[in-house]
Formats: structure tokens, C-alpha cells, sequence
């Protein structure tokens, strides 16, 4: 009797050891020492810089690309539609990849959850709907300009919906993005002269594009970032598609699905978001709204370089005082973060 005890004891112990209910001696951790884990930690914020970085150049190149598909003729809705539509493919291509061949265990979204992120998506495809029609009528390195306005937008979204009353950093940096919009739309020179329609639509771009980033930050965030952007991106898709259909009045394109829509929904709607969700994460709000901000002057090189717009010194300095309160916007909460 005692040995068939013992030999059941071995077997639980085993069994234990086996599904990591019980460490093993062998397979204990040995202890970090702090230099190492500062050395680590380092290593995952310079890793999340550079994912954030480079979806935010991702993002910046779009506008240029989308300008570049009307110069050939298309449409936006045949811009939006093709983007999105690829979008949703390769965000799934991606998805089956994750579970199906590496056999990723990845959370399931309950039913709340995804319609939670369809209609928080939906200002998603409203923020590409704006921004495609504001660079028809005025320059992208303007359009790019308007869009950035989230910073003080967000600033008022904040107050509404959270009660947070900004501090005077924040106003400071919102007096300062004002004064740099001016001199970056170059609307201090009497003559130059936008199309007011093309402004109001780069500011509903801005509007649409701060639901999204709030949306996004506290909506089914236990679920793994694939999956999120993919139920955003249809929510966003669902808008696009009823505004194509409204608005297409010649016969569709399908070309454009081989000349641009590939691009567009690679830069648009598959890099940005899955390395936005993987980067913000590890470099934290503060500075990853910092490093953000290179999608402006990557817009506006990319403009003056492929559409050959003219960008003045005055332009560029209102480029650089914008990118300024952003930085001082989120260099407290950066610090505050720094010494958790």
C-alpha cells in the first residue's frame, strides 16, 4: 500500500512539475541584478521608439500616395474602398498566420468587445474619408498640418469626457501649436490664399482622427493588437464602402487595386496600427506621442520631394514649434513614467 502511495505521490509531483505549477530546481531563475534590468528595460523602450517611429513615417507617407493616385485619376472612394479592403485581407492573412501556423493562442473578443471596436473604427474610416478630400483641395504639407491638430483637440476632448482640466504646460503648448499652424499653412502671407474646403476638411480629419486615438486606448485593450486593428479596421471599412457607394458616379476602377491600393492599405491600414499597438506598450504614452510626431515632417519631405510642393523656412519653423508642444506636452508624463 505504501508503495502504490509513493509511486501516486512521484506521478502528481511530476505532473505538477511538469505544467509549471511547480518550479523545477534545474529551471529556477537565477536573480537580475539591477544593471541588467536597466539594461532590458532600455532595450524594450529603444524598441518601442522604433516601432512607433516607423509607423508614424508609415503614416506620413500616405497622403503623398493618395495625392499621387488622383494625379492617375482616381477617385477617393476608389482610393478608400481599395485601401481598406486590403487592408482587412492582409490584417487576416496576418491573424491565421499568428494562430494557425506559429499556433499563437491569441484571446477571444466577446461580442461586446467587437462591436465595441466595429463603431470605434468607424471614426477610423471617417479620419481617411476627410483627409483624402482635404488633399484635394489644398496642399498635402498643409493637409498633414490640419491633421496634427489633434494636440489641442485632445486637449479639449480630455477636459470633456475625462474632467481633466489642462495644466499650464499644456496651454502653453496649445498657444504654441496655434502660432505654429499659422506659420506652417503660411497663412500669416496675404498672399497666399486655401481653399476653405480643403481646411475644414483636414479639421474633421483631426476631430475623427482624436476619437480614434482615444477609442483605442481604452477600448478592449486585453486583446492582442492584430486583433484589435483588424476590428477597428472594419468598422472603418463599413464607412468607406457607404461612402463609396454614394459618392462613386463614373464606373469603378478596379485598376487601382494593382497600382495603388496595395500601397495605400500597406501604409495605411496594416504597418501603422500593428506597430502603433506593439510600440506604445513598451516606450509608454508620453514618449511614444513624442517620437509620433515624426509622421509631420516625413509628410512634408515627402510632399516637396515627390509632389514638388513648395515649403518655405517660415513653414518649416511652424513644423518644428508644433513638434515643440508635443514634446512639452508629454515630457512630464514621459518623466513620471521614467521613475515607476
Amino acid at each position: 500500500m505504501n508503495d502504490i502511495m509513493q509511486a501516486w505521490s512521484n506521478y502528481l509531483f511530476y505532473k505538477l512539475r511538469r505544467n509549471n505549477v511547480i518550479a523545477s530546481s534545474k529551471n529556477q531563475e537565477k536573480p537580475i541584478n539591477k544593471k541588467k534590468k536597466k539594461y532590458m528595460i532600455k532595450g524594450k523602450v529603444l524598441k518601442g521608439v522604433l516601432f512607433v517611429v516607423l509607423g508614424a513615417t508609415s503614416y506620413g507617407m500616405l497622403a503623398t500616395f493618395v495625392r499621387m493616385a488622383y494625379n492617375e485619376g482616381y477617385t477617393t472612394a476608389e482610393a478608400t474602398t481599395s485601401q481598406f479592403a486590403i487592408g482587412i485581407l492582409g490584417l487576416l492573412a496576418i491573424l491565421l498566420f499568428k494562430t494557425k501556423v506559429k499556433k499563437q493562442k491569441l484571446k477571444k473578443a466577446t461580442r461586446k468587445e467587437m462591436f465595441s471596436l466595429l463603431i470605434a473604427g468607424l471614426s477610423t474610416g471617417m479620419t481617411s474619408i476627410f483627409y483624402y478630400l482635404a488633399v484635394r483641395y489644398i496642399p498635402v504639407s498643409i493637409g498633414i498640418v490640419l491633421l496634427m491638430q489633434t494636440v489641442w483637440i485632445g486637449v479639449i476632448v480630455e477636459m470633456i469626457v475625462d474632467g481633466k482640466k489642462p495644466g499650464i504646460a499644456k496651454i502653453v503648448a496649445v498657444m504654441i501649436v496655434l502660432i505654429g499652424t499659422l506659420m506652417a499653412t503660411n497663412l500669416i502671407d496675404a498672399d497666399v490664399h486655401l481653399d476653405w474646403r480643403g481646411v475644414l476638411l483636414g479639421l474633421l480629419a483631426a476631430v475623427s482622427f482624436t476619437t480614434t486615438m482615444f477609442a483605442s486606448n481604452k477600448i478592449a485593450i486585453r486583446l492582442a493588437p492584430i486583433k484589435r486593428s483588424l476590428f477597428m479596421i472594419m468598422g472603418g471599412a463599413l464607412v468607406v464602402f457607404v461612402f463609396g457607394l454614394f459618392t462613386q458616379v463614373d464606373p469603378y476602377n478596379f485598376q487601382i487595386f494593382l497600382k495603388w491600393g496595395f500601397v495605400l492599405a500597406l501604409f495605411g491600414t496594416i504597418i501603422p496600427p500593428i506597430l502603433m499597438n506593439l510600440g506604445f506598450p513598451l516606450c509608454g504614452i508620453g514618449l511614444g506621442s513624442i517620437v509620433s510626431s515624426a509622421e509631420l515632417p516625413v509628410s512634408v519631405l515627402m510632399a516637396y520631394m515627390f509632389l514638388h510642393e513648395r515649403v518655405t523656412a517660415i513653414q518649416w519653423l511652424g513644423i518644428l514649434l508644433i513638434i515643440l508642444a508635443i514634446i512639452i506636452m508629454n515630457l512630464r508624463l514621459k518623466n513620471k513614467l521614467a521613475t515607476k
